[in-house]
């Protein structure tokens, strides 16, 4: 039984005496003057004082109105008679004597119980700045230690070390939580192993750690702390009956002086992890400020870029292909291309936006827009246009999603765009990145009557080799071959190009011509058909109409579509 119980019992006897001492010396004058009547006067004192007890439970100071009652009537009998009996006289002073008990023991009692509160207090305190599993501590003891080092800085510097762990949910996965528990209880003891007295080691959460070195004169101090740590949790460690190397990567943020801000350096270390991981973990990195500064930009863009798509902030442009069989340029089709209309920066191109949104995983729904709005397009220029082609690129996301299939049906259906006038563009790299389902989603598109372009052909890995297993039915010859046609060897090349297309039974399309005498060059070689500047730019749809229109109305009055 601890102290501070014994004392509150012994409290609760002294109450039980005060009360009932009181209330005999309010039932005196029926206990000692009326003798006949002696057992009814103590029934009633001790049903009153059984009553009282359980009352002051509730009501604390309830117990003292017996002791304030019985010395008013001491007052009273004393002021009427003039004399006190002896009997009464004793029994007050006990009664006195019972209440300054109880005042000292109350005054004991408190006091163990402040101590019992402080030192709840103080667990309760240890409990909030430390890690239950570990003993390390936890994220408030870093942040706090750090502040503290970052504002007593003076010249020196202050490094804080992110340690993450490799694999650690293969761990729990493969050998259970126990095991995971019992590797993150090592890989403390390790980390604290490797530390100076006045270095700080706390666990973030899950596995991840950080190590606070304050007060450094020299910044290869990091550098080497960190190389250590990740050398010590390597080495094998047995858990049960595995082995386990705790293999891990480090972040490492250093500044310089006071003022900085702890949030601002736990993020540079946070940074410098994740390019640890990308460099193929199980090593450490400093931050660097032009890649956080690239970090940054990169997060910017994506918030901007995720928005757009959310507001509608593209546009479809068209470039047109140009038919040069019959010794014209007149518009044969289109090639569809996205354009991001910045509210800031203004019109983007693709290459500004699009990578980073395949990255993001936003190309399925940009992509799906740009065929929906396309098809849209060139079902209208069908009415004055019959036979008008349309080409729409594919990204590798939409290549590989399972409903690609459903949605082509689907456009073409609201649309009513006939499906032997969409062509459907990839480039080799998307092919490849699985060649066998990507030849098998191609061979299912074919079935709804669509054909396939295979764009940048001869710039890939084995092309030959891509044509014999990819349904594909039109090349786009790569610009990079038909800027190299002015020379000896690049047009042996293009028309090297061209052969294999023929040979293939396939349509091809230069890409990027930008001057006549590659145009020129190009119907020598019996190209069909072409793209690029010297025919027109990517515009808008309504621009498009317009050439169209007039390419029309020169036919009409027999002459030749201006170039």
């Amino acid at each position: 039984m601890s102290q501070s119980k014994a004392m509150n019992r012994v409290r609760h006897v002294v109450d039980g005496a005060m009360i009932f001492g009181s209330l005999l010396m309010l039932a005196w004058p029926g206990l000692f003057e009326e003798r006949t009547t002696r057992l009814v006067p103590l029934g009633v004192v001790l049903f009153l004082g059984a009553g009282v007890i359980f009352l002051a439970q509730r009501w604390p100071l309830l117990q003292y109105a017996p002791v304030a009652s019985a010395v008013l009537m001491a007052a009273y009998w004393h002021h009427r008679d003039g004399v006190v009996s002896p009997e009464l006289t004793g029994l007050l002073i006990v009664v006195s004597a019972v209440i300054l008990v109880r005042q000292f023991l109350g005054a004991r009692t408190n006091d163990s119980l402040m101590r019992d509160l402080n030192r709840e207090r103080a667990l309760l305190a240890g409990q909030a700045f430390r890690d239950p599993l570990t003993a390390l501590g936890n994220r408030k003891l870093f942040i706090d230690h750090a502040t503290d080092a970052l504002s007593d800085a003076d010249d020196t510097m202050t490094a804080v070390i992110l340690v993450d762990l490799d694999g650690f949910k293969e761990v729990n996965d493969t050998y259970g939580h126990a095991a995971g528990d019992e590797l993150l209880r090592k890989t403390a003891e390790r980390l604290n192993a490797n530390v100076r007295a006045n270095d700080t080691v706390s666990r973030l959460g899950g596995d991840e750690f950080v190590v606070l070195l304050p007060r450094l004169a020299d910044d290869q101090i990091a550098d080497t702390v960190a190389q250590r740590i990740l050398r010590d949790l390597a080495a094998p460690l047995v858990i049960g009956d595995a082995v386990l190397g705790i293999r891990a990567s480090a972040g490492i943020a250093l500044t310089r002086g006071s003022g900085h801000a702890v949030d601002d350096v736990l993020r540079e270390a946070d940074l410098a992890l994740y390019q640890a991981k990308a460099d193929g973990k199980g090593v450490a990195r400093r931050f660097d400020p032009a890649q956080f500064a690239m970090a940054e930009q990169r997060r910017r863009d994506e918030a901007e870029l995720r928005r757009a798509v959310d507001r509608g902030e593209f546009e479809v442009h068209y470039q047109p292909i140009v038919d040069l069989s019959d010794g014209g340029e007149k518009t044969a089709g289109v090639e569809a291309l996205v354009r991001w209309r910045h509210p800031e920066r203004g019109l983007l191109p693709p290459a500004a936006f699009l990578d980073l949104a395949e990255s993001m995983g936003l190309m399925p729904r940009l992509g799906g827009w740009v065929l929906g709005e396309a098809c849209r397009q060139a079902t209208e220029w069908q009415v004055t246009n019959p036979g008008f082609e349309l080409n729409v690129n594919l990204s590798a996301s939409q290549l590989g999603r399972p409903e690609l299939i459903d949605e082509v049906r689907a456009v073409l259906d609201e649309t009513g765009l006939p499906p032997h006038l969409l062509v459907l563009e990839l480039t080799e790299s998307v092919a490849l990145v699985d060649l066998v389902e990507s030849a098998r989603v191609l061979k299912n598109l074919k079935t709804l009557g669509v054909r396939i372009a295979l764009d940048d052909f001869g710039t890939g890995f084995s092309s030959l080799s891509h044509l014999g297993t990819l349904p594909v039915d039109v090349v786009k010859i790569d610009r990079s071959f038909v800027q190299a046609m002015q020379e000896t060897s690049g047009a042996s090349v293009a028309e090297a190009v061209l052969q294999i297309a023929r040979t293939f039974d396939l349509s091809p399309v230069a890409e990027g011509v930008e001057d006549a005498v590659q145009a020129a060059r190009l119907r020598e070689l019996d190209c069909a058909q072409a793209q690029g500047y010297h025919f027109a730019k990517p515009m808008p749809a309504a621009d498009l109409t317009e050439l169209l229109t007039l390419e029309q109305r020169q036919i009409d009055v027999g002459f030749q579509p201006l170039a």
